[in-house]
């Protein structure tokens, strides 16, 4: 009996046991499985948290420009340095953006693949938030007509010379990366580059871009010109479209980030 007792001592503890699970994991690998697993998710939350937050995902936008300085983000984005560094150092934190330092000033860029999560981000916004549809009517829209024009096309047009593209963005958002053949015309430099036209220029049809769709510095260029009787239209796209159509981007290395 003594042996009989043992044995079911043992089947009894057995029996005791968690079960395993349902794919027939040990109860110790399931509970490690699952620790992985929050992990994991929780690094991606960490990246959705970041830009959780209207400010941090212009400061994202504008970065998408081309590298800026703290004090020049906070200018751009109307915020103080401090609140510029305190987002900044969350978007860093989740591994978003990168920078270096020169001397006083510290210098931010994007890490690659945001310039996409961004464009990603508003695709969604655009397809499935009504208001996003509406903002767009109501402020850009309205004076400032969309040229929908192909690759082949706009190239072929500004090869001819009967079209001339202006890049409305600050001299140092050209710098970083324009489309080919591309003016660079500072939105505050427009009238005086309308003043040193030639007489001629008015045979020719003037397409304007800045920071994309949401960006009112095309919207007031095309106003401006088209009040002067000029044959003005804007494109929507921004630099990053413009590489991911494959349309050819200039970079002008050479050209220092200003501080101030």
């Amino acid at each position: 009996m003594g042996a009989v007792d043992d044995v079911d001592a043992v089947d009894t503890g057995a029996l005791r046991c968690p079960q395993r699970g349902p794919g027939g994991e040990k109860p110790g690998l399931m509970t490690s499985t699952r620790k992985v697993k929050d992990a994991v998710y929780e690094q991606f939350a960490a990246v959705g948290k970041a830009i959780a937050n209207p400010k941090r995902f212009e400061i994202l936008d504008l970065l998408s420009q081309g590298p800026r300085t703290v004090e020049r983000l906070g200018e751009a984005a109307s915020l103080s340095t401090g609140n510029v560094s305190h987002h900044l150092q969350a978007l860093k934190e989740a591994r978003l953006v990168e920078s270096t330092k020169e001397g006083l000033y510290v210098t931010y860029r994007l890490v690659d693949g945001v310039a996409e999560l961004l464009a990603v981000v508003r695709r969604l916004a655009e397809q499935h938030r009504a208001e996003v549809d509406r903002l767009y009517r109501e402020h850009f829209e309205p004076g400032a007509p969309v040229e929908p024009v192909e690759r082949d096309d706009l190239l072929e047009r500004i090869r001819r010379g009967d079209t001339v593209v202006i890049d409305v963005r600050p001299p140092e958002e050209y710098a970083a990366g324009h489309l080919e053949g591309a003016e660079s015309v500072p939105l505050e430099e427009l009238e005086a580059w309308l003043e040193s036209l030639p007489h001629d220029f008015d045979d020719k049809s003037v397409v304007a871009y800045c920071r994309g769709r949401y960006c009112v510095m095309a919207v007031k260029a095309v106003e401006t010109l088209r009040a002067r009787g000029y044959d003005a239209v804007r494109l929507e796209e921004n630099v990053h479209d413009f590489r991911s159509r494959g349309l050819p981007v200039i970079e002008l290395s050479d050209e220092k980030v200003p501080h101030e």
